[in-house]
């Protein structure tokens, strides 16, 4: 018989790891069914919500949900970050993971999560699900010779180097903050983060400035005149990005390049005169793809930020938000209302009409503007 059922602790070595390891890993794994990767990781998994798709003690399909934290246009909400979506290899399009993914986004809707994200395998399939897709963050290549004016500059602040162990509250304390300044910045719950410090496997660098944290990076060098790769680079503004660019600029006769993984929005090539990088936002399908998200509550979005305007909207063919809205700005702040009036359009009124999604009355789309100004966001954790 099949059915769907949730599995926690040790359990998830047989089952949900099991598909997880044959999708994602080499293969095969030495010494079993699940690479060493998964076993080390199991700890981790105290608060993830697993599902599998269960047929005579044989796991056909699994997907997880981890409870985080995310900025939505300045209003941290809980999120529930998809991962670890895996079917059997002679179970596949069967229609086990919609059914997962039906059962496990309705249960994190129910227990308070407004927002989901994902790292998809191929993007068209999660829009399926009423995903889609956001910026993705950049790496930028360069040598670090091309730092060295910032190893004169007069710098307020200083910086401290330590194992990842060792630095790890301050990252921490780091992340938390900018979770609620930066539309889109998602952090892991403890049970998770304190991967990071358990794993000790990375040098962090932060920056400090009248004893507060403005900046840190991880990073790894891998062998001398090799690469130095870090990130996320991550900052409070330009003060604390500086004094972490001009750490990395003092390994000029250590490394040959630096590559760093930074925000969307940064823009590399202005932090030095002459400087020569290249930034990229490779999207390969099914490997490296930008992440996506949808909502999983439109009433939950209530007090976030928004601009004047008022608008009813409606929204079809969805499990979940289904229905009427009416969306009021004019308070400054978001404020949500369900409603039976006639809709003046179907959500977001440029993107939907050439995506597919739905369609825009002129008379509507001004409003929607500026209800929901342009906020381009960040997406920090990745999963």
């Amino acid at each position: 018989m099949i059915q769907i059922r949730r599995i926690d602790g040790d359990e998830r070595l047989t089952t949900s790891f099991v598909v997880q390891s044959y999708a994602f890993e080499a293969s095969p794994p030495d010494g079993g069914d699940v690479s060493e990767g998964y076993r080390t990781f199991l700890p981790y998994h105290e608060g993830t919500r697993t599902l599998v798709v269960d047929e005579d003690g044989t796991t056909l399909a699994a997907a997880s949900a981890i409870p985080m934290s995310q900025n939505v246009r300045g209003a941290v909400r809980p999120m529930a970050g998809i991962a670890g979506v895996a079917t059997h290899p002679l179970a596949r399009r069967s229609g086990h993971v919609r059914a997962l993914m039906n059962r496990l986004l309705g249960e994190m809707r129910d227990e308070g999560c407004a927002v989901s994200v994902l790292y998809p395998f191929r993007p068209s399939f999660y829009g399926r699900f009423g995903y889609v897709s956001l910026p993705r963050a950049r790496t930028a290549r360069f040598a670090p010779s091309g730092l060295t004016p910032l190893m004169r500059a007069d710098l307020r602040g200083d910086v401290k180097w330590r194992r990842a162990a060792d630095a790890y509250d301050d990252h921490r304390a780091l992340t938390l903050r900018l979770l609620e300044d930066r539309h889109g910045f998602a952090v892991y719950p403890d049970f998770r983060a304190r991967a990071m410090r358990d794993a000790n496997d990375l040098w962090v660098v932060t920056a400090h400035v009248d004893g507060e944290v403005v900046g840190a990076l991880p990073y790894r060098i891998l062998g001398h005149a090799g690469d130095l790769n870090g990130g996320p680079l991550l900052s409070t503004g330009p003060l604390g990005r500086a004094l972490l660019l001009r750490f990395v600029a003092h390994h000029t006769d250590q490394v040959t390049q630096v590559v760093l993984h930074v925000p969307h929005d940064e823009t590399p090539e202005l932090w030095a005169t002459d400087f020569d990088v290249e930034t990229v936002a490779p999207v390969a399908i099914p490997h490296s793809s930008a992440p996506m998200a949808r909502v999983l509550s439109v009433e939950a979005l209530e007090g976030c930020a928004g601009g004047p305007g008022r608008a009813v909207v409606e929204v079809v063919d969805d499990p979940f938000i289904a229905g009427g809205y009416l969306l009021d700005g004019s308070e400054v702040v978001l404020s949500v209302a369900r409603s039976d009036a006639a809709p003046d359009a179907v959500l977001d009124p440029a993107e939907l009409p050439i995506r597919g999604f739905g369609t825009v009355p002129r008379d509507a789309e001004a409003s929607l503007r500026s209800l929901f100004p342009p906020a381009r966001p960040y997406v920090f954790a990745e999963f």
